[in-house]
C-alpha cells in the first residue's frame, strides 16, 4: 500500500510539473527567454555591439544575445526549464523614483554651489536585443539605470555653463576656443531653465549605451522643472521683475526715440519739397529768358522785359522818377 501510494504521488507530480505546468503562453507586450538548468538558451556565439562604447567597455559589458520568444502560444517547456518574461513596452517613471526611500525632488548642486530640487519622467523601455542584461546581468536593471541617469545629471548640473546658445552636447568643441566660453562667473538658475530642451538632449545622448549596459533603452528625458531654494527663488523673481522693467522702459524710450527720428525726417523731407517747389518756377523763368535770348538776341529779350512790364505798371499807383 504504501509502495503504491508513493507511485500515485510521483504519477501526480509528474503530471503536474510535465503536463500542467509544461505549456505557457506570451502575451502581445511581452518577450520570453528560457533558462535550462540556469543557463540561458543563447544565439550561437553572437554578442550584443554597441557603437557609442568603446573598447574598454565593450569587454567590461560582453553579454550574448538570446533566443527570445515571442508572442503567442501556448510552448512547451521541459520540467528543468525556466520561462523568464519581460515586458518590453515603453514605460514612464518619475526621477524621485527610489525603492530605499521617499523623496520628492533630486537635490543637485550648481556650479555656482546653489542647491537646487529637479524634478521629471523619463521614458524607457526593455531593449529586446539585450535580455541578458536584463534578466540576469543585475538584480535590479530599473534601479541601475536610474543611479546611472541621475549621477549624469548633477554632473552636467554642477558644470553647466551657457555657450552663448551653443549645444549643451558640443560644449567641449566650441569653434575658434580650446573650450566653452562662459557668459558670466557663475551659473544662474535662470540660465538652466532656459536651457532645459538642451539638457533634456544631453542627456538622452549620455544615456544611449544603458540598452548594453543594462538591458534598458531611454526613449526621453523629460526634466520639467528646476527650482532653488525659496528665498534664492524670490531674490530672483525680485531680480526678473527689474529686468523686465528696465527692459520695458528701454523699449518705450527705443520707441519713442524712433518716432521722433521719423517725424524729424518727414519734416526735412516736407522742407525739400517746398524749397524745390519755390525753385522750380524760377529755374523755369532762366531757361525761358536764355531760349529767348539765344533765338532772338538782347532786342527779343528787352521786347519781352518791356512787355512783361506792362502789366505790372497798369497795377501801380506811384511811379518813381
Amino acid at each position: 500500500m504504501y509502495v503504491t501510494a508513493f507511485l500515485l504521488g510521483l504519477l501526480s507530480f509528474v503530471v503536474y510539473k510535465v503536463f500542467l505546468r509544461a505549456f505557457y503562453t506570451v502575451r502581445p507586450d511581452e518577450r520570453a527567454v528560457i533558462a535550462s538548468f540556469g543557463r540561458a538558451q543563447r544565439l550561437g556565439d553572437m554578442m550584443v555591439t554597441d557603437d557609442s562604447l568603446n573598447e574598454e567597455e565593450m569587454e567590461r559589458y560582453r553579454v550574448p544575445r538570446l533566443r527570445t520568444i515571442g508572442p503567442g502560444g501556448p510552448y512547451f517547456k521541459w520540467p528543468w526549464q525556466e520561462v523568464r518574461k519581460v515586458r518590453v513596452v515603453t514605460e514612464a517613471i518619475d526621477l524621485t523614483w527610489d525603492p530605499t526611500k521617499t523623496q520628492h525632488t533630486i537635490e543637485s548642486v550648481t556650479k555656482d554651489n546653489l542647491t537646487t530640487g529637479v524634478g521629471g519622467q523619463i521614458r524607457f523601455r526593455v531593449a529586446e536585443s539585450n535580455l541578458y542584461a536584463y534578466c540576469f546581468g543585475v538584480d535590479s536593471p530599473l534601479e541601475h539605470v536610474m543611479g546611472y541617469f541621475i549621477s549624469v545629471l548633477r554632473e552636467r548640473i554642477a558644470n553647466f555653463v551657457d555657450p552663448r546658445g551653443q549645444s549643451l552636447v558640443g560644449a567641449a568643441e566650441v569653434a575658434g576656443s580650446g573650450g566653452p566660453t562662459e557668459l558670466t562667473e557663475g551659473v544662474s538658475i535662470n540660465d538652466l531653465r532656459k536651457n532645459l530642451p538642451l539638457l533634456n538632449d544631453y542627456m538622452e545622448q549620455q544615456c544611449r549605451s544603458t540598452g548594453t549596459r543594462y538591458g534598458i533603452e531611454l526613449d526621453a528625458a523629460l526634466i520639467t522643472q528646476i527650482d532653488p531654494p525659496p528665498e534664492v527663488d524670490r531674490a530672483l523673481s525680485a531680480i526678473n521683475t527689474t529686468r523686465n522693467q528696465v527692459a520695458a522702459d528701454i523699449s518705450t524710450a527705443r520707441a519713442d526715440a524712433e518716432q521722433q527720428v521719423t517725424m524729424s525726417k518727414r519734416a526735412v523731407e516736407i522742407a525739400r519739397n517746398n524749397a524745390q517747389a519755390e525753385v522750380a518756377p524760377l529755374k523755369e523763368l532762366a531757361q525761358t529768358l536764355t531760349r529767348i535770348k539765344a533765338s532772338g538776341g538782347p532786342a527779343a529779350l528787352y521786347a519781352y522785359l518791356r512787355n512783361l512790364r506792362v502789366p505790372l505798371l497798369g497795377r501801380a499807383t506811384r511811379m518813381g522818377s
